[in-house]
């Protein structure tokens, strides 16, 4: 009665079968050994103690997650971070997975979830049209920026985005910063658009997915959140070390935890300084080191002025 409870919420399946039919090509994702990226070391887990007394309905936190790394990866990683949240704050976390980033924006926009780990580009999009608002931001290598990579084959002999053309290529989510907006701008710089540009794109809804889609040589290339490629190079490396990066990004803002306008001014305050603290607590320490960032800290809106600057560039293509 005592322990917090968790409501997976799966809208769709996030494994890449969809990505599977939009390539065209027969390959079994998910029979394991080499091919199946998700692979969880539960032996690294954190232990979180839960509270001792049982939580009202109303003591609720909801709080969403997009499929950033992929399901696996965020179901125990997550999960520790938010056991963590709920153990200090004496709260019932109602966590929730969604397949794109608008999804998670619409949710939040209509009060339905309270917190969300989402993507830049859907932050800076969101804020504009829905008004949530900025929570936290992971602080990774010393740093409150990542990159876009663009990732090809490591056998292939592709050095540049022109190399490209004609050939088959995968964006994230439509509304990924890194793995859409930017490879797209880049593009408009060329005076060219996907369409004419590539033989054929696909999506696919997560970047671990696009690395792989890569690896296999399922695609020619792809962009991905450098924040990710890096930790799977890190930590289980059979994919990246498969893959080659030809272009970097400029910086941009790390993708940020918000917030509903809906949830409390008070609550608000509680749960910034809860993570702001978080690494200075040996437990939190630890969990943080598993998702590989250093600490939370306090984000600057201005961070993400490079990616409006994008979004006004090619919005004045549509007008």
């Amino acid at each position: 009665m005592g322990s917090i409870k968790y409501r997976f919420i799966f809208k769709r399946n996030l494994f890449i079968l969809g990505l599977i039919i939009s390539a065209g090509l027969s390959f079994l994702y998910a029979c394991g050994g080499e091919t199946d990226m998700r692979v969880v070391d539960f032996s690294k887990t954190v232990a979180v103690d839960r509270p001792i007394i049982s939580v009202p309905e109303s003591a609720q936190l909801k709080v969403a997650v997009a499929a950033i790394i992929s399901p696996k990866e965020t179901f125990v990683y997550y999960r520790q971070l938010l056991d963590y949240i709920g153990q200090k704050m004496g709260r019932e976390i109602q966590f929730i997975q969604r397949k794109t980033y608008g999804e998670i924006n619409e949710l939040l926009a209509r009060g339905q979830i309270d917190l969300a780990f989402i993507c830049s580009g859907p932050y800076v999009v969101g804020k504009e049209k829905y008004g949530f608002q900025l929570v936290a931001t992971p602080e990774v290598q010393n740093s409150h920026f990542y990159h876009s990579y663009l990732i090809i084959n490591k056998t292939s002999e592709f050095r540049t985005l022109e190399d490209l053309r004609g050939r088959v290529f995968a964006f994230t989510d439509p509304d990924s910063n890194s793995g859409k907006l930017v490879p797209t701008y880049w593009l408009w710089q060329m005076g060219e658009t996907a369409e004419t540009f590539f033989e054929k794109t696909i999506y696919t809804y997560s970047h671990d997915n696009a690395i792989l889609a890569v690896a296999r040589g399922m695609v020619d290339g792809a962009a991905v959140d450098g924040l990710i490629w890096e930790y799977y190079n890190n930590k289980n490396p059979i994919f990246t070390s498969k893959t080659r990066i030809i272009r970097k990004s400029e910086p941009y803002g790390i993708p940020p935890m918000v917030a509903a306008n809906s949830i409390s001014s008070e609550l608000l305050t509680k749960i910034r300084i809860l993570l702001f603290s978080m690494h200075q607590d040996p437990q939190g320490k630890a969990i943080l080191k598993e998702l590989m960032i250093d600490k939370f800290i306090v984000p600057k809106d201005k961070w993400y002025d490079s990616i409006r600057k994008i979004n006004l560039e090619l919005a004045s293509l549509e007008n």
